[in-house]
């Protein structure tokens, strides 16, 4: 028996030292998976500079280690504190997308969903009439009825398309003054007259009707007001009474993906009703 388990030893330490010989390149594979994923994620978009800024924040401070600066170092070590909590809250839609894509298993996300064709159509939409300095405003509505507002303006009740959106806020036509109003993919009502804000910190002197709208909807409800200046042509996105000015294409797509995304709501929406039951 003893001779038994003496041969069984050297077997274990030779699959114990393959182990160890092999292990490095199983950490350089995931590694290399994990950074191709995030560059893709971000590549081509405004958010891959602020990655690469960070590596380039990242290599200062790894040199002030290296070739003993200790008041750069000291320096960078402060920064790196308040870098952190800055990353979650710049990415905050894009870590929100990304999260929820890894947590559906089995779903091809490189197919065009009905949700990707809608959101294409409404930037390319909004960005349009940016660059022709064409005032909008839009509402979408996510849990909050917007029914009270759009009873009281024209009924379309129209799938949504590019095409029709623009010719609502075409200028020189009996609609183009008020909301549009879009609820899931359709057009529910254009020419919606909406509640002004009032008194907010956020209201500036260059701001509109049209921003106003927005911020006063945003406090009464939960939708997302998205805003085009006929001045500037800078498209605004108003949330929970806060507004976003100056948002460009690529920082306008994660916002809406991050707040409309189908799997991502479904999956808040069940882990919001699981939490309810446990309360119980």
């Amino acid at each position: 028996m003893k001779l038994a388990s003496n041969s069984k030893k050297p077997y274990n330490d030779e699959i114990m030292a393959f182990y160890y010989s092999i292990s490095p390149f199983i950490e350089i594979v995931i590694i290399a998976v994990m950074i191709n994923y995030i560059l893709s994620f971000f590549w081509n978009t405004r958010s891959m500079d602020l990655i690469l800024g960070l590596l380039a924040f990242l290599l200062i401070f790894a040199a002030s280690s290296v070739f003993n600066l200790p008041v750069l170092h000291k320096l960078m070590l402060g920064m790196s504190s308040v870098a952190v909590i800055a990353i979650f809250i710049i990415f905050q839609p894009e870590l929100r997308v990304a999260l929820s894509k890894l947590s559906l298993k089995g779903k091809r996300y490189k197919e065009i969903t009905e949700f990707d064709k809608f959101l294409d159509q409404l930037a390319s939409s909004v960005y349009r009439l940016s660059d022709k300095r064409i005032g909008a405003l839009i509402a979408l509505e996510n849990e909050d009825s917007l029914d009270e507002f759009a009873l009281k303006a024209v009924m379309l009740n129209a799938n949504f398309s590019s095409e029709l959106l623009e010719s609502v806020f075409a200028k020189k036509t009996p609609l183009h003054d008020g909301a549009v109003i879009i609820r899931d993919l359709t057009m529910v009502a254009a020419s919606v007259i909406l509640p002004l804000a009032e008194d907010s910190f956020q209201i500036a002197k260059s701001m509109g009707t049209r921003h106003r709208a927005a911020l006063g909807v945003s406090q009464l409800t939960d939708a997302l007001l998205i805003v085009v200046s006929e001045e500037s042509g800078k498209v605004s996105i108003a949330r929970d009474g806060i507004m976003t000015r100056g948002i460009k294409l690529d920082r306008f797509k994660g916002i809406i993906r991050s707040v409309f995304n189908p799997p991502l709501k479904k999956a808040l929406q069940s882990r919001f009703k699981l939490r309810e039951w446990l309360r119980q």
